[in-house]
């Protein structure tokens, strides 16, 4: 059975010396020296400088993103996984919003005539959706006898 040891009270813990407690190595500290005048200007002229490349900070910032929706043939939305398999082929992991983006982005660069004569090639598809699908997604439906 091993020894009892003494019980530790408060009485006996304010007779017993305190240990010093190790501390951290203390660095030395810095003499404290007013700054001259030429610090003074030094600190203002930096506080006024411009930033070297602001267009830096600007794209830093996040662009707001826009949730939308929009109507296309099944053709040309079968074009847009078609493409999406080139891409991994190639070794490209795309999405579809980013396909769509690199085409605005082409089409932005395209002179006017040459848009204009590619509009021309679309097919005109109606807008909006379903009277069955809208009904549907309001909880709308009309019973069917």
């Amino acid at each position: 059975m091993p020894a009892a040891t003494p019980k530790t009270t408060r009485a006996t813990l304010a007779t017993h010396a305190k240990k010093p407690m190790a501390s951290k190595a203390q660095k030395p500290a810095k003499p404290v020296v007013a700054p001259g005048p030429a610090l003074k200007q030094d600190a203002m002229n930096a506080a006024r400088a411009k930033p070297i490349a602001p267009d830096v900070e600007k794209s830093a910032k996040k662009a707001k993103v826009v949730r939308d929706s929009f109507t296309m043939p099944e053709v040309d939305y079968g074009k847009l996984a078609e493409l999406k398999s080139k891409c991994l082929a190639a070794g490209v992991s795309v999405k579809k919003s980013e396909l769509l983006r690199i085409g605005l982005h082409m089409l932005e660069a395209l002179p006017i005539a040459r848009l204009k004569a590619a509009l021309a090639t679309l097919e005109s598809v109606k807008t909006g959706r379903k009277a069955v699908e809208k009904a549907a997604k309001t909880g709308k439906l009309a019973k069917v006898h």
